[in-house]
């Protein structure tokens, strides 16, 4: 009765087997030491054949989840699934590393690739200062690089990543803030006012030191002025005269005294 419970399990085995064997296909790192692995791993990675290092490390992670090669394999396939256009796949192996090694050598390098990876998304960049609906373009890669390299440079501030982490960072902040005046703007020319304003405050708040802000003040004083808030406008126009003094904004045309500048403003500016 065993037997010929057994016989159809055996048989089906035998024919999956057989299907194997007949189809050709054969792991051809079966037995290879972790130290070979990693190294055809990485000559592949040298050579920019992505999409075969990146199976190679993960053999590798799987036969051999511990110790040094691991560790630097983890690193390399992020880096491969940058470099084979696989954004997120790249960000989440980055993450998986820093949160298992979290104190590793190689952690600086891996915000820095962070950083990168979002810092090479230049078609959002582009897109985001579209002209057509810019308010539907999101600039979360921007904030994520940003966020990348400002991590390395505050806890790794000697890291030979850590100047150009902060001069991407400066281009960061002057591109995020010019962004949300970009759509700030653009909720101008429409009348939507209260969300020009609040585009405008968040870059006040949060990018602080970028050129943008001198604009974004200028909108906050004119979306005010539109709303018939005269506190906060007289307000924002303080602001603006005290940190921008020297500001085109403050007499066009030459000006005319008897006008408030906010209001000789054209709103198609």
């Amino acid at each position: 009765m065993r037997l010929s419970l057994l016989t159809p399990l055996l048989v089906a085995l035998a024919l999956l087997t057989a299907c194997g064997s007949l189809s050709g296909e054969r792991d051809e790192t079966t037995g290879w030491s972790v130290e070979k692995l990693y190294g055809e791993a990485h000559d592949l990675l040298a050579s920019k054949d992505w999409a075969k290092s990146i199976k190679y490390y993960e053999k590798l992670e799987a036969r051999f989840p511990y110790g040094r090669f691991a560790q630097q394999a983890q690193v390399e396939m992020a880096y491969a699934h940058w470099k084979n256009a696989d954004r997120a796949q790249a960000i989440a192996t980055a993450d998986r590393f820093l949160k298992t090694y979290p104190n590793h050598p190689n952690s600086d390098y891996v915000y820095y690739l962070k950083g990168l990876v979002n810092f090479s998304e230049t078609q959002g960049v582009l897109s985001y200062f579209a002209p057509d609906e810019p308010a539907e373009r999101d600039p979360k890669a921007l904030r994520e690089s940003f966020a990348a390299f400002k991590e390395l440079v505050a806890r790794f501030p000697n890291s030979k990543y850590a100047e150009d982490s902060a001069s991407r960072m400066r281009f960061l902040l002057n591109t995020l803030a010019g962004g949300e005046v970009h759509v700030a703007r653009y909720y101008m020319k429409r009348g939507a006012y209260v969300a020009a304003a609040n585009r405008a405050q968040y870059a006040v708040q949060n990018y602080p030191q970028a050129p943008a802000i001198e604009e974004a003040v200028f909108v906050l004083v004119k979306a005010y002025d539109a709303l018939g808030i005269p506190e906060l406008r007289d307000a924002a126009d303080r602001v603006m005269r005290t940190n921008f003094p020297n500001s085109k904004y403050l007499s066009p045309g030459g000006g005319k005294r008897d006008v408030p500048w906010w209001k000789l403003w054209d709103p198609e500016w």
